[in-house]
């Protein structure tokens, strides 16, 4: 290398250094006066949780990584402390879910919608926030939230625990009645993936969670449907998030959806009960045990922690018109002479495989819906299955199948 160019090259690499330098001083005047930026802010994390149990007193204690201002109210009928956060994640033992003690029967946690992550204590009976507060981190212990709990009666449940106004944000309104045939080149297909988020679900003998199980069968057919370039799919979650019922028909009524499909996983009792099953909507469940299943499926925005108060009357708007029996003519038709005839040839089929019952969730008035019951997680052998990637694809196919025989044979916007 000759002289010149070794200047040249000092030259650059000394303005290389002083650039790094001033960049680097830069850096760390932004850092002072603005923080972190979103890539380098530690996640908020909830670490671990316990239950005590002090005189007539219960004390729920939650471990976090930071500070947070949690907003803590309380549900009647069923009694619930419901605890809000900015969404978190839970890096928690398998078996906090479900913790008990006290006053509270059961602990539930999950992402409630984006940005805001949710605590429901079932209470075994009414009870009153006595005090909260946050501990600072100490030697190893980190940030701590504590919550007392102390028994009352209803009347102080209500006045102590009522949760603070909030502004209501402004929602769509419901789509008016379908009364023509929606014109475009593909149908649409809408799969619910159920439960999510602060609602597990069904919780199988391994410690497998439904909500879990469903999201990844949903995904899975979505990709079997659209890999044939003739159906678009909509799904109502696409991630560990609680849906209340209603928006999960919203969804499919907005989209003007061909067919709605639940997707879950079923528990019972008996560890021997297995098998795939389909449920259609009807005002008298065709048995007791679907009878059962419904009312269990139609808790779930309680199990969320919502004031079903001020849902009763929106989902009163929503209730099917049994006079317009097309769209549960349609619904039978799929889930009795197609789906489950089809799955036979793949899966097995629980005794008499179709069943109906007054689920909240099927009942847009427009959209033919059907909810699947896709095994037991009760049961050992079924629960490994549902969990397994071949099982989870060799079933899809089947209810893919099923779906595009439906799709041409029954539905205005046929696949071509």
């Amino acid at each position: 290398m000759n002289s010149g160019v070794s200047e040249i090259c000092r030259r650059n690499v000394c303005r290389l250094v002083s650039l790094t330098a001033v960049a680097a001083i830069l850096a760390a005047f932004f850092a002072i006066a603005f923080g972190p930026g979103p890539a380098a802010a530690a996640s908020l994390e909830v670490q671990d949780l316990r239950i005590g149990i002090r005189g007539n007193a219960t004390r729920f204690v939650i471990d976090l990584n930071a500070k947070i201002e949690p907003r803590i109210f309380g549900l009647p009928d069923p009694f619930r402390i419901v605890i809000d956060m900015p969404e978190v994640v839970f890096a928690l033992p398998p078996d906090r879910l479900g913790a008990r003690g006290g006053l509270v029967e059961r602990l539930r946690y999950g992402l409630f919608r984006p940005g805001t992550s949710r605590f429901v204590l079932d209470l075994t009976h009414s009870a009153k926030v006595s005090q909260t507060f946050m501990l600072k981190p100490d030697g190893a212990k980190p940030w701590r939230l504590v919550i007392d709990l102390t028994p009352t009666d209803r009347a102080g449940f209500v006045s102590a625990m009522q949760p603070t106004p909030r502004i209501k944000a402004q929602k769509a309104p419901d789509p008016p009645l379908r009364t023509a045939p929606v014109q475009r080149a593909f149908p649409v297909v809408v799969l619910d993936a159920g439960h999510g988020g602060v609602d597990p679900g069904a919780i199988g003998l391994s410690g497998s969670y439904e909500k879990d199980i469903v999201l990844a069968f949903a995904k899975e057919i979505k990709r079997q449907l659209e890999a044939g370039g003739r159906v678009k799919v909509v799904l109502t979650r696409e991630r560990d998030l609680f849906l209340p019922l209603r928006e999960r028909v919203q969804t499919a009524r907005h989209a003007d959806a061909d067919l709605f499909l639940s997707l879950h996983v079923n528990s019972h009792k008996s560890r021997s009960i297995r098998g795939f099953s389909a449920y259609t909507l009807s005002e008298k469940a065709s048995d007791a045990e679907a009878d059962a299943l419904a009312a269990k499926e139609n808790k779930a925005d309680v199990i969320g922690g919502l004031n079903l108060g001020t849902y009763s009357d929106d989902v009163q708007n929503i209730l099917i018109d049994f006079a317009q029996a097309k769209t549960n003519e349609l619904s039978v038709r799929f889930a009795r002479d197609i789906l489950v005839k089809e799955v036979s040839r793949s899966v097995r089929l629980v005794t008499r495989p179709w069943r109906s019952a007054g689920f909240a969730v099927l009942k847009a008035p427009d959209v033919a819906s059907v909810l699947v019951e896709l095994g037991y997680v009760t049961n050992r052998k079924e629960e490994r299955l549902l969990r397994d990637a071949k099982y989870r694809r060799n079933l899809s196919a089947a209810i893919t199948r099923a779906v595009v025989q439906y799709l041409e044979t029954n539905q205005s916007a046929a696949v071509r």
